[in-house]
C-alpha cells in the first residue's frame, strides 16, 4: 500500500513539475520542452498513474484510487493534443487553445469534488493536492482568454503539487529508515489503515463508480462547451477526450466487473461506446468534407438498452438509475437529429448529463469513504418488491457465485448479448458503397460487437464457461473482421473467394458451437443457432449472391434473440425466481452438464472454505479436492455412509481399490509397534511426497477408527496409504482426521487436473469441490508395492510423478541407516 501510493504521488508530483516547467518557458520564442515530448511524457506519466490507481485500489479505498485514475484519463487526453499541435495537425493557437478547453473545464470541477470530499473525510494531503491541480487548470483555463494573467500561476499551482508530493515521499523514506519511529504528519499509513478498520467497512462496494462518472464529465464537456459558445467549432483536436474517456471508461468497466458490480460494469461499458462513436463523428470530416450520418435503428435499439439497464439498476440505487435515463434521452436525440452530435440538440442533454454526472459522482466520492452515508434510494423500488415472492431480489454471498469454479470477477455475459444486439441492429444500416465510412457503424460494429465481446468471453472463461467464451470469442472476430472488411473500405466494394473461405472456417467452427449448445440450454441453442444465419449472409454476400433482404432478416432475428438472453441474463443475476428461463439442455446425457447442478464450489484459497468442507465430511458427505498432483474424491473414514457413497458414485473397480491419507505419522503413533523398523523409516523418509505405499493390512487400520469403513479400503491382504505434499489436504485432514481417497473420475477415464472436470464428471454425485484451479502436476502419484519390505524388495502398482529410481535412492539411504 505504502509503494502505490508513494508510486501515484511521484507520478503526479512528476508531471506537474514537467507543465511547471513547460509554463515558466512559456514566454520564451523556443519553450525549454518542445510541446511533443511534453506530451509523449504526459502519456508515459499518465499508464504509471493508471496503475497505481489500479493496484491502490485492491486492498485501499482511499480517494488516491480516484484522484489517479482522473488525472490518468486527463493527462492522456492532454499529452495526444499537445503531441498533435507539436506536428502542426493544430497549427494555429486558436485551435489548441479549443482542444484545451474542454478537458480543463471538465478536470476543474472533478478535482474540486475530489478535493471536497478529501476535505469533508479528513483526507488533508490528497485534498491539497486535487485543489492545486484544480487551481493550476482554472489558472490555465483563464489563460487561453486573457494573457494577463500569465503562465506564472499555473506553473506556482504545479509547484505546490510538486512539493506535497515531496513532503509525501520524504515521511515514507523516513519512516521506512526509522521503521516507524518517525513519521511525519499525515504520512504515517500504518495509523490511518488502523483508523479505517476501525470504521469498518461502510464504503461503497465500487470505488470504480466515481471515476467512472467523471469520465462521463470529460466527454460532456467537449459538446457542452460548443453548445454554450466557449468553444468555436467541433473538430479533430476534441477526439483525444472523447477517445481517451472511452479507452478509460473501458479499464473502468474492467475494474467494475473486479468489483463484483455487474449492472454499473455494463453501463460503463454502454457509455464508452457512445464516446467512440462521438469521436469518430468529430475525426470523419478530416477526410471527408461531409459529416457523417448516425444509423437510426441502432440508436433506438441502444435507448432500449439503456432504459433495461436503468431499470435493473434502480433495484441497486434508484438514484443511479435514474441517471442512466439521462442517456436515454441522449440516444433518442441523436437519432431524432440528422446531424448526430452535431445538432443542438444532443448537445443540450450532454449538458445535463454533465450535471447530472458531476453530482451523481460527488454522492459515490462521499459514500466510499464517509461512515455516515447519503441514501441514494438503495432500498426504495426494494421495498416494493418485497411482498412480491416471483420477483424476489438475490442477495447474500453466494450472489455473483461462478458457474464453475472461482472467479474474481462478476459475470460479464449481460454486456456480451448487449453487443450481439447492437452489432446486429448496425448491421441493417445500408451503407453506401462508395463511401463506406460516411455511415457511422464502425464504433458499433468493432467496438460493440467486438472488443467488449472479448472482454465478456474473457470473464466467462475465468469463471468457467469454457463453452460461451468460446462462442463469444469467436463471435467477436467475426464482427470486427466484418465490420472493417464491409463499411471501413479495406477490400473495397469488390469481393473475393479468400473472404468465403475465411467464413466457411468460421462456419465449421460455430457448427462446433452449436453442438455443443445443445448440452447446455435452449437459448444458447438458439443464440449459436441463429449466429449461423449471420455467417451465411456474409458467404452469400461474399460470393456475389445475397438476395434482397436476407440479410437484414437475418441481423434482425439474431438481435431479437440476443435482446433476450440479455434480458434473461441480468434478470437471472437479479432475482431468485426464474421470470425468463434459458431453458434446459436440448440432450441431456449422463455426467454431460453435471456442473449446472447446486454443487457447491469453494475456492481452496480461502481457509473459510476448507472449514466448510471439513463440516460437509463430517457430516457424511463426499467432496472433491485439490492436492499435490490431480483432483480426487475424499469422505471421512469416521463416516462408513459416507465412504459407501464415495464408492459407489466413483463406480470403483475391484481392482483399483480405495486408499487412505494421513496429514503425519502422529496419526500412527500409537500403532507404531505394529510396523516393522524398516517400514516406518521408509514411510518417514518417503512423506509428505505424492508416493503412495501399500502395506500389509493390520490391527493398525484399527487405531484409525475407520469402523465399518475399513471393508471398502484396500484389499484384505493390503492398503494404500499416504501424506500429501498440498498445505490445503494436510489441514483438511487435521479437521476431518484420516480420509479415504479415491480419483475424482469414474473408473477407467483420465485423471482429473481442473475443478472444472471434476464438475463435468462427478458434479451431480458430490456436496462440494474445493477450488483449486488447475492441478500442479498432470500425473498421479506413484504406488510403491511395500508389502515385502522387509526383504529388501519393493514393487510398483504405478509408476507416476515421482520416478522409480528415486523411490529406490529412498530405500538404499533407510537400509543404510
Amino acid at each position: 500500500e505504502s509503494l502505490h501510493s508513494c508510486i501515484g504521488l511521484l507520478g503526479i508530483s512528476a508531471g506537474s513539475l514537467l507543465l511547471a516547467v513547460h509554463f515558466y518557458s512559456s514566454p520564451r520564442a523556443a519553450p525549454l520542452i518542445p510541446s511533443t515530448a511534453l506530451g509523449v511524457l504526459l502519456l508515459l506519466l499518465s499508464a504509471l498513474l493508471a496503475y497505481a490507481g489500479i493496484r491502490g485500489s485492491l486492498r485501499n479505498t482511499s480517494l488516491l484510487v480516484p484522484l489517479c485514475l482522473t488525472l490518468a484519463a486527463f493527462w492522456s487526453g492532454y499529452g495526444v493534443i499537445l503531441i498533435l499541435a507539436g506536428q502542426g495537425v493544430l497549427p494555429t493557437p486558436g485551435e489548441a487553445h479549443d482542444a484545451l478547453v474542454p478537458g480543463l473545464a471538465a478536470f476543474t470541477l472533478a478535482l474540486l469534488l475530489l478535493a471536497l470530499v478529501g476535505f469533508l473525510c479528513r483526507e488533508p494531503l490528497l485534498a491539497l493536492v486535487a485543489t492545486a491541480m484544480s487551481l493550476a487548470s482554472a489558472h490555465e483555463v483563464a489563460l487561453h482568454y486573457s494573457s494577463s494573467l500569465g503562465p506564472s500561476a499555473v506553473a506556482c499551482s504545479h509547484l505546490i503539487v510538486c512539493l506535497v508530493g515531496g513532503y509525501f515521499t520524504l515521511g515514507r523514506t523516513l519512516c521506512f529508515l526509522t521503521k516507524g519511529k518517525v513519521a511525519l504528519p499525515g504520512t504515517d499509513l500504518a495509523k490511518k489503515k488502523a483508523q479505517e478498520q476501525g470504521r469498518g467497512s461502510a464504503g461503497s462496494t465500487n470505488p470504480f463508480a466515481a471515476p467512472g462518472l467523471l469520465l462521463n464529465m470529460l466527454s460532456a464537456s467537449v459538446f457542452c462547451c460548443r453548445l454554450l459558445g466557449v468553444t468555436h467549432k467541433l473538430f479533430l483536436g476534441h477526439v483525444p477526450w472523447l477517445w481517451a474517456a472511452g479507452t478509460y471508461q473501458i479499464g473502468i468497466c474492467v475494474l467494475s466487473y473486479r468489483a463484483m458490480d455487474v449492472l454499473m460494469a455494463t453501463a460503463f461499458g454502454f457509455t464508452s461506446i457512445l464516446k467512440f462513436a462521438g469521436g469518430y463523428c468529430l475525426l470523419y470530416p478530416t477526410w471527408q468534407p461531409e459529416e457523417p450520418s448516425l444509423p437510426t435503428p441502432f440508436l433506438v435499439v441502444f435507448s432500449i438498452l439503456f432504459a433495461v439497464l436503468a431499470l435493473f439498476l434502480s433495484l441497486q440505487s434508484l438514484v443511479d438509475g435514474l441517471y442512466l435515463l439521462g442517456f436515454v434521452s441522449y440516444c433518442i436525440a441523436l437519432a431524432c437529429s440528422p446531424r448526430g452530435f452535431f445538432a443542438g440538440g444532443p448537445q443540450g442533454v450532454a449538458v445535463a448529463i454533465f450535471v447530472a454526472s458531476a453530482s451523481v459522482a460527488l454522492l459515490h466520492l462521499y459514500n466510499v469513504r464517509a461512515r455516515a452515508k447519503i441514501p441514494t434510494g438503495e432500498g426504495a423500488v426494494k421495498a416494493l418488491l418485497a411482498h412480491s415472492s416471483p420477483l424476489k431480489l438475490r442477495e447474500g454471498p453466494e450472489l455473483h457465485t461462478p458457474y464453475l469454479g472461482y472467479s474474481k470477477y462478476a459475470d460479464a455475459e449481460a454486456l456480451a448479448y448487449a453487443c450481439s444486439v447492437l452489432a446486429s441492429f448496425a448491421l441493417t444500416a445500408p451503407g453506401d458503397p462508395q463511401a463506406p465510412l460516411a455511415t457511422v457503424v464502425i464504433p458499433w460494429v468493432v467496438v460493440a460487437g467486438g472488443f467488449l465481446k472479448l472482454l465478456g468471453g474473457s470473464v466467462a472463461f475465468a469463471r468457467g464457461k469454457t463453452l460461451e467464451s468460446s462462442a463469444f470469442i469467436l463471435y467477436a472476430v467475426m464482427w470486427i473482421i466484418w465490420g472493417l472488411t464491409r463499411y471501413s473500405g479495406l477490400c473495397g466494394t469488390a469481393r473475393s473467394f479468400h473472404a468465403a473461405v475465411g467464413i466457411v472456417a468460421f462456419m465449421l467452427f460455430n457448427c462446433f458451437i452449436v453442438f455443443c449448445s445443445l448440452f447446455l440450454n435452449l437459448a444458447w441453442f438458439f443464440y449459436s443457432l441463429t449466429f449461423t444465419l449471420i455467417a451465411v449472409s456474409f458467404l452469400l454476400d461474399a460470393i456475389h449472391a445475397l438476395p434482397a433482404g436476407y440479410d437484414i432478416a437475418a441481423t434482425l432475428i439474431f438481435g431479437l434473440v440476443s435482446f433476450y438472453c440479455f434480458l434473461a441474463s441480468l434478470s437471472s443475476s437479479t432475482f431468485e425466481g426464474c421470470c425468463l428461463p434459458m431453458g434446459g439442455p436440448v440432450v441431456q446425457l449422463s455426467g454431460v452438464g453435471a456442473g449446472t447442478t447446486k454443487c457447491l464450489h469453494l475456492p481452496a484459497r480461502k481457509a473459510s472454505s476448507v472449514k466448510r468442507i471439513a463440516d460437509i465430511l463430517r457430516n457424511g458427505g463426499t467432496c472433491g479436492i485439490p492436492t499435490d498432483t490431480v483432483y480426487v474424491l475424499v469422505a471421512a473414514c469416521s463416516r462408513p455412509d459416507a465412504v459407501e457413497k464415495a464408492h459407489r458414485s466413483k463406480r470403483q473397480a475391484q481392482d483399483r481399490p480405495m486408499s487412505l491419507w494421513i496429514s503425519s505419522l502422529k496419526q500412527l503413533e500409537p500403532a507404531k509397534h505394529l510396523f516393522t523398523p524398516l517400514l516406518w523409516d521408509f514411510m518417514e523418509a518417503a512423506w509428505p511426497s505424492p508416493i503412495s505405499l501399500v502395506i500389509p493390512r493390520g490391527e493398525w487400520v484399527d487405531f484409525l477408527g475407520m469402523k465399518d469403513s475399513a471393508k471398502y479400503v484396500g484389499t484384505p491382504r493390503s492398503v494404500a496409504i499416504r501424506i500429501p505434499d498440498c498445505s490445503v489436504t494436510t489441514h483438511l485432514i487435521d479437521l476431518v482426521g484420516p480420509i479415504v481417497v479415491t480419483s475424482a473420475n469414474p473408473t477407467g477415464e483420465a485423471d482429473t487436473t481442473h475443478h472444472n472436470q471434476v464438475y463435468a464428471k462427478l458434479g451431480d454425485k458430490v456436496d462440494a469441490v474445493l477450488c483449486g484451479g488447475p492441478s500442479p502436476e498432470n500425473i498421479a502419484s506413484t504406488v510403491v508395492d511395500c508389502t515385502k519390505i522387509d526383504s529388501g524388495n519393493i514393487g510398483f502398482f504405478r509408476v507416476g510423478i515421482i520416478p522409480k529410481s528415486q523411490v529406490l535412492q529412498i530405500l538404499e539411504q533407510v537400509q543404510k541407516k
